[in-house]
């Protein structure tokens, strides 16, 4: 069934808003310090993807900080710990008091159990929940390893973990899949994949990268279907096959500047996928240098956004 939200709001953002190259390159103002950084992100942009509780379960004091150095209505959206999403994890990327009672392969990996599944995403839950509370939790990112494919798997086995980030009620929380496994979205399991996102109103994250042709099994086909009404969601990670596969870094896995002409055609996704969705979430994940955060303040102004300059880059005036 088609919705139309003929003024969705589709919200602009960046893979994170700490990226070592954006200070690199000179987006941030010189000399301004770390903590103060958010502050100056908000000031462009009203999102960011949280990429930092990918690698370790935030802090709820720090969740409370970031509250506050931000706006109202300023979202985050967070991406989940890694072993929800089924990397390879050591122990030591676990909350202290978990790290002595897990079991790890020969490898050092933590071997992933349903009570430690449960127990790690009811502690991210708690985390996140004074962006929550705020009105600042905009989804839950799921972004799977590109081992998890269909060959080895099912998309069930994600069923009680997908259940306990939703909650219950009229308040459920948004989710984002992000499979990196093409073989979920093609002609044999397209139909499948798509079938059960609606049935669990998870968001299917589109995907903006090298193109189909370059036939590796991490690149994924433009797919953009509405299976939760409520969000969409598109991520950018470049379009050049050649880093995308052989970076050994994010900088060069990601290393692409958008031009004019394909920030059009991105601005086109995103006005199409808004007429059939709530709300509209593009990040910008070509974390090379400064690409992502121009990128996305070009793409702003292509969608006729109003973007927020600073009033100084004085440095204590960011708090």
């Amino acid at each position: 069934m088609s919705h139309s939200h003929p003024t969705a709001a589709i919200r602009v953002g960046t893979a994170s808003w700490s990226e070592p190259e954006f200070v690199k390159a000179g987006w941030y103002p010189k000399g301004l310090a770390a903590g103060q950084r958010l502050a100056f992100y908000a000031q462009h942009f009203d999102y960011v993807e949280l990429n930092s509780s990918f690698y370790a379960i935030p802090a709820a004091k720090m969740c409370e900080k970031w509250v506050r150095e931000t706006p109202e209505g300023f979202l985050f959206d967070a991406k989940c710990h890694r072993l929800l999403s089924r990397h390879a994890t050591k122990a030591d990327a676990l909350p202290k008091d978990l790290q002595d009672q897990v079991e790890t392969t020969d490898r050092g990996n933590v071997i992933l159990t349903p009570t430690l599944e449960e127990e790690v995403a009811g502690r991210f839950l708690e985390a996140l929940a004074p962006l929550e509370a705020a009105g600042q939790l905009g989804a839950l990112l799921l972004q799977m390893t590109p081992g998890f494919a269909p060959r080895t798997t099912d998309l069930t086995a994600l069923e009680s973990l997908l259940r306990q980030l939703r909650g219950r009620g009229k308040h459920a929380r948004r989710i984002v899949l992000e499979l990196r496994h093409h073989d979920w979205l093609n002609t044999r399991h397209r139909d499948e994949t798509i079938a059960f996102l609606k049935e669990q109103c998870v968001t299917l994250a589109s995907i903006d990268g090298p193109p189909a042709d370059a036939k590796h099994f991490t690149i994924m086909p433009a797919v953009d279907a509405i299976t939760d009404p409520r969000l969409a969601y598109l991520r950018l990670h470049g379009r050049d096959p050649k880093a995308y596969l052989t970076g050994k870094t994010v900088a060069e896995r990601f290393n692409y500047d958008y031009s004019d002409d394909e920030l059009g055609e991105v601005a086109e996704r995103a006005r199409h996928l808004a007429s059939e969705a709530d709300e509209v979430h593009v990040v910008f994940n070509n974390n090379a240098r400064d690409f992502a955060p121009k990128a996305a303040e070009r793409l702003r102004g292509r969608l006729r956004q109003n973007i927020r300059q600073p009033k100084s880059q004085k440095q204590g005036e960011f708090l």
